[in-house]
C-alpha cells in the first residue's frame, strides 16, 4: 500500500517538473458516474485543459449524460450533451481567440475481462454545434487496464492504464485524430481511483504530447 502511494506522488512530481521545462500541455479531468438505480446512471465530466502544467488555458470542456444498463456492469448506451470552451492562439501571436462549441453525443460502452486484463470499448457519434459550422464526428475507444500489485481492481492497487481513440470526421478529410495513452492509476477504494500518465495526441499535419492527471468517482446507488 506505501509503495502504491508513493508512486502515484512520484508520477504527479514527475508530471509537474517534467512539464514546467517544455512545452507539454496538461489535462486535469474528473469523470463521474453516478448510479441512479440498478438500470440508470448520470455521467459528469470536466476536463481543464492546458497548454503548459497549469494557467495557459486551451480548453475547458464540461460533460454530462445519462445512461442505460442493458446488461447489468458491462454493457452500457448514454446519451449526452457537451459545452468547450477554446482558447486558441493566432498563429505567430501571444493573442488568443475564444471559441465556443455545443456538442450533443451517443455512446455505447461495453466491458470485458480476461484473467487480469480489463478491456473497455466504447463506440461515440457527436454532432458538434461549432461558430458557423456544423460538424459530425464518430471516435473508437479502447482501453485496458491491467493490475500490477493485485489480481483484481479492489482498495489500493496499483495498475497499468492504457487506451487509444480514433476519431473520424463525417466529411474530407476524414482523419481527424488520434490519441494513444499510457498510464499509472491507484484503487483508493471500490468507488474512487487516480491516474497519471502521458497522452500523444495526432492530428492530421501535426503532433502534442499532454500529461494526464485524472480522478474517476464512481457513486453507488442507495436504496433507502
Amino acid at each position: 500500500m506505501n509503495q502504491a502511494k508513493i508512486s502515484i506522488v512520484f508520477i504527479l512530481l514527475s508530471s509537474f517538473a517534467f512539464a514546467q521545462k517544455s512545452d507539454v500541455g496538461n489535462w486535469f479531468i474528473y469523470l463521474g458516474n453516478q448510479k441512479v438505480n440498478k438500470n440508470w446512471n448520470f455521467h459528469s465530466e470536466i476536463q481543464y485543459r492546458n497548454y503548459n502544467f497549469i494557467g495557459d488555458t486551451n480548453q475547458l470542456l464540461l460533460r454530462t449524460g445519462i445512461g442505460y444498463n442493458l446488461t447489468e456492469n458491462n454493457n452500457n448506451v448514454l446519451m449526452g450533451y457537451g459545452f468547450i470552451n477554446t482558447h486558441n492562439y493566432v498563429s505567430n501571436s501571444e493573442e488568443k481567440i475564444e471559441t465556443n462549441e455545443h456538442r450533443i453525443f451517443q455512446q455505447f460502452i461495453t466491458r470485458q475481462n480476461f484473467g487480469i486484463l480489463f478491456l473497455q470499448h466504447r463506440y461515440r457519434i457527436e454532432e458538434r454545434f461549432l461558430p458557423d459550422d456544423f460538424q459530425m464526428r464518430f471516435r473508437y475507444f479502447l482501453a485496458i487496464n491491467v493490475p500490477i500489485n493485485k489480481k483484481t481492481m479492489d482498495k489500493n492497487t496499483l495498475y497499468f492504464s492504457g487506451y487509444n481513440e480514433l476519431f473520424i470526421r463525417g466529411e474530407k478529410p476524414t482523419f481527424d485524430r488520434n490519441r494513444l495513452y499510457g498510464a499509472l492509476g491507484y484503487v483508493i477504494n471500490k468507488n474512487i481511483k487516480i491516474e497519471a500518465g502521458l497522452m500523444a495526441q495526432t492530428l492530421e499535419n501535426s503532433t502534442r504530447n499532454q500529461f494526464q492527471i485524472v480522478l474517476f468517482n464512481n457513486i453507488p446507488f442507495t436504496n433507502n
